[in-house]
């Protein structure tokens, strides 16, 4: 199971896929989802990622749940940011420093070996790799070569550890980006420094930053040069920065922190939002539910136009065993925010749990919508075949659980249902073919096992 609570916000229910480890150090790697913590992330990055002329949609981000400082990119345009740098950065604008500094990695095509070799990877590949180069990295080659897939072992120095020159370049690169965006670099400068003195101060057991980042005083220096002469130095972030930022460090704190802590953070007489949301996840991971609620209704009172107030709420509904009244929250957020495919997951799961027939059409719908948005969403595609069983499709049925199978790297059942599902839709309909792509596919990523085993 995943090291984070499983009633984390629209957390996917991906164990196999997201959560992995070593053998040897018992370590483990899991990924969360939520969409508004996803949204705030695409806020903060897409003005850099299109100054640096990609298309923003076609980098994927990735939280990791882990508490140590770290955030890395892998697999050409994936980048992935821990929780522990989302909740320990004192500001936006180090989150904004950070992620540009990693697309400066991005653009200059840094670590061209690994990203060549991971490049349409799925996601658990990446982990797998990233999480054996850690073991490697920590003294434990045998670990590390035991969960790197296919076999393969990385050394630490070519895995995800940059030169000198690469560090300097991705942060000439991400100043110059900082500019055109009108930002400030004052928040990457700021947590240079704090690696810096982490650096200083232990030899052992650093953050993994430091370890594929290497530090120099050239860089520190050329980055407080930079925010000595920018015009955009102590220029303050928007105001919905700053809510987005604190908001998202309320929920993360909620739900990763034990609920004690987060109360003690945030007492009763504090009266802002991300209190309020904080202390609304606490609650509810205590099941105290009559706080909880009072906590988001008076959100929702305040901001009845908040898509993630009424999600929580959904959640909080849905996880307390009460689907059938969890709809309406979790329809009111879809309304709200239609093109967040989370929030349809959401919805379409308190329909089928409701095991009222009658909403199986319209659950059926909304996965169908949240597959197109994001076809890498498995929770999606097991309620997916679940809604399809119900309604006496099973050929779509076995389809989504070829679908399913494929992300999660059951090639052997990926082949079984997309076969099962063949037989059972019309020669040439999309789903017959779909099938066909997925068994050919299944059975490729099948033989290359072979031949590396």
């Amino acid at each position: 199971m995943a090291s984070f609570p499983t009633r984390f916000a629209a957390i996917v229910s991906m164990t196999a896929l997201m959560t992995l480890g070593t053998p040897a150090e018992g370590a483990r790697i899991s990924l969360i989802r939520d969409a508004e913590i996803e949204n705030t992330i695409r806020t903060f990055a897409t003005p850099l990622f299109t100054a640096a002329g990609f298309d923003a949609d076609q980098v994927r981000v990735h939280i990791v749940n882990d508490p140590r400082l770290n955030a890395f990119v892998a697999g050409g345009m994936n980048l992935f940011l821990n929780t522990g740098l989302l909740v320990a950065s004192k500001s936006p604008e180090q989150v904004i420093g950070v992620i540009a500094h990693e697309t400066g990695h991005i653009a200059g095509g840094h670590l061209a070996r690994t990203q060549d070799a991971l490049r349409g990877a799925s996601v658990a590949t990446i982990l797998a790799y990233v999480l054996g180069a850690a073991a490697i990295a920590a003294g434990s080659a045998e670990g590390g070569a035991a969960v790197i897939l296919g076999g393969q072992s990385i050394a630490q120095q070519t895995f995800l550890q940059y030169s000198r020159s690469q560090e300097q370049a991705a942060d000439q690169f991400a100043v110059t980006v900082l500019d055109e965006t009108g930002q400030s670099a004052e928040g990457l400068l700021e947590f240079l420094e704090i690696m810096a003195d982490q650096e200083v101060l232990l030899t052992s057991g650093r953050d993994p930053y430091l370890r594929s980042h290497p530090l120099t005083r050239d860089r520190i220096g050329f980055i407080r040069h930079h925010v000595e002469t920018s015009p955009y130095t102590g220029r303050p972030p928007p105001a919905a920065l700053l809510e987005a930022f604190a908001r998202m460090q309320g929920k993360l704190r909620g739900f990763l922190d034990p609920p004690d802590r987060t109360l003690a953070r945030y007492p009763a007489s504090d009266t802002g939002v991300e209190a309020r949301y904080a202390r609304a996840v606490a609650h509810y991971q205590r099941a105290d539910l009559v706080p909880a609620f009072a906590e988001i209704d008076s959100l929702i009172a305040e901001h009845p136009d908040d898509p993630f107030f009424h999600e929580l709420k959904g959640q909080i509904l849905f996880e307390n065993g009460r689907a059938a009244e969890s709809i309406a929250s979790y329809r009111r957020a879809v309304e709200l925010l239609p093109d967040a495919p989370l929030l349809r997951v959401g919805l379409a799961q308190a329909m089928v749990e409701t095991g009222d027939s009658s909403v199986l059409a319209e659950a059926a719908e909304h996965l169908e919508t949240a597959v197109r948005q994001n076809q890498e969403n498995v929770r999606a595609w097991r309620l997916l075949s679940v809604a399809y069983g119900r309604t006496d499709q099973p050929g779509l049925s076995a389809l989504a659980s070829a679908e399913r199978a494929f992300l999660v790297g059951r090639y052997g059942e990926a082949v079984a249902f997309a076969k099962r599902a063949a037989d059972r839709l019309p020669f040439g309909a999309p789903g017959r073919l779909r099938a066909e792509d997925i068994e050919h596919a299944a059975e490729n990523a099948l033989k290359k096992q072979k031949k590396k085993n």
